[in-house]
């Protein structure tokens, strides 16, 4: 009976957070046509866009905003022509494959939408390489395994936060997210709300973030742990916090997208057949170097090994002498520091949203989950193969389903695997 109830809360917790979380829909009775113009990553902001009945009666002509995006709404369902001016793009951008029209068709009450994949125009004088299918399938196999490896290196540092906070406590933390998205913002803050450049904002934005994940262990999470609350309880309140946390965001931060003062717009660079801004590389490195510090620090430091102990047995950590309770909150500063640290990475990526911790969420949970629950090389490996499928994966399936193959990925190891990919085996009863 007692496992009823526990599996029934759960339940009604994991059903009131999906039905609470603030999605983004479309306008209502939207019916229309509707993209997103990106350069490697960054919107394009000023494109037109024309839009005409089939039979060449204009409808509309529209210019993407500062997010790159743009739509059009019409009054019946059919088939449209989508036209881009390409005179309208940036000097160095051209669309590839050469075609600007879209022939997309508008159903009842739906929003269709329309794809324009632009690359950078080849130097004056260089010839663009032919576009048959084998080069042109490989050269975008390459661009998209380093964009996976790009969103699997954030997705691992929000994750091993989180699985180290896992380990420690057994707290599965619906609100981790909210720490990726506050990091973003107490940047975003210090960058433009100050007049700090982007570098020392984030710094600070880090040691903050850090320092409100102790205190939260101290003032909030550590008090409930003395009182005796259980593992599900925790967690149900936990997206509690998440709820209150995204709203409080909403309020301060506003709705809207926006974007770091520095290392919004940067001209790519070519690397063999990939092509990005250099602030991926460097952001890249940054990261990798953060997960391999963390994971030594956890192998090599007297902290690390106590981390260990605790997540192996608390109470045998215990008698042996460790302080349970100083090893936990270093965890939680350290958890919401890198949380920070993942949330501007994910800022400089894109655009900054009060729901950008809230839209990896899942992510986060389906690389701790396939890395191995409570592990810190487990969530590395982990959101690397969820990252890399995301990506990869749009060259067989339509963009809007890449998370879906993600998951199908992580049912099928576990399947095979429940402890994950580097996780343990644990007797059961």
């Amino acid at each position: 009976m007692r496992r009823a109830v526990i599996a029934f809360t759960a339940f009604l917790g994991g059903l009131v957070f999906l039905l609470a979380s603030p999605a983004y829909a479309g306008p209502a009775d939207c019916q229309g046509l509707k993209g997103t113009l990106k350069l490697q990553g960054q919107p394009v902001n000023g494109a037109k866009i024309s839009v005409t009945t089939e039979g060449g009666q204009p409808v509309k002509e529209v210019t993407s905003n500062a997010q790159g995006t743009w739509d059009v709404q019409v009054d019946k369902p059919g088939k449209y022509q989508v036209t881009l001016d390409v005179g309208s793009l940036p000097p160095n951008s051209e669309v590839r494959g050469g075609t600007h029209v879209r022939t997309p068709t508008v159903y009842e009450g739906n929003c269709s939408t329309v794809l324009f994949a632009l690359q950078p125009k080849a130097a004056p004088g260089q010839a663009q390489p032919e576009d048959d299918g084998g080069s042109s399938f490989w050269t975008r196999a390459a661009q998209l395994t380093f964009e996976g490896l790009n969103l699997g290196l954030i997705i691992a540092l929000a994750a091993l936060g989180l699985s180290l906070i896992y380990g420690t406590t057994g707290l599965t933390n619906f609100a981790h997210g909210e720490l990726v998205t506050l990091g973003a913002l107490l940047a975003y803050g210090f960058n433009v709300g100050f007049g700090l450049h982007l570098i020392p904002a984030a710094v600070i934005a880090v040691i903050v973030a850090g320092g409100l994940g102790y205190f939260q262990d101290r003032l909030f999470w550590g008090q409930l742990r003395r009182r005796g609350t259980g593992t599900i309880a925790m967690m149900i309140i936990s997206i509690g916090v998440a709820l209150f946390l995204r709203y409080v965001f909403l309020i301060f931060f506003g709705g809207e997208n926006e974007s770091f003062a520095q290392y919004t717009a940067q001209p790519g660079i070519e690397f063999g057949p990939i092509s990005a801004a250099p602030k991926n590389f460097v952001a890249m490195g940054i990261e990798l170097a953060v997960l391999i510090v963390v994971g030594l620090a956890l192998l090599r430091t007297r902290t690390g090994k106590a981390a260990r102990a605790v997540a192996d047995n608390p109470a045998l950590a215990a008698s042996s002498g460790i302080n349970v309770d100083r090893v936990i909150r270093i965890i939680w500063t350290l958890g919401g520091a890198i949380a920070a640290l993942a949330g501007i990475m994910l800022g400089v990526s894109q655009n900054l949203k009060y729901t950008m911790g809230q839209d990896i969420l899942l992510l986060i949970f389906a690389g701790v989950t396939l890395g191995g629950l409570g592990t810190a090389f487990g969530a590395l490996v982990g959101s690397l193969v969820v990252g890399l499928f995301i990506q990869v994966s749009t060259l067989w399936v339509p963009p809007e389903l890449k998370s879906v193959g993600a998951l199908a990925v992580l049912i099928i190891v576990l399947l095979v695997r429940p402890q994950g990919i580097l996780g343990r085996r644990e007797r059961v009863g």
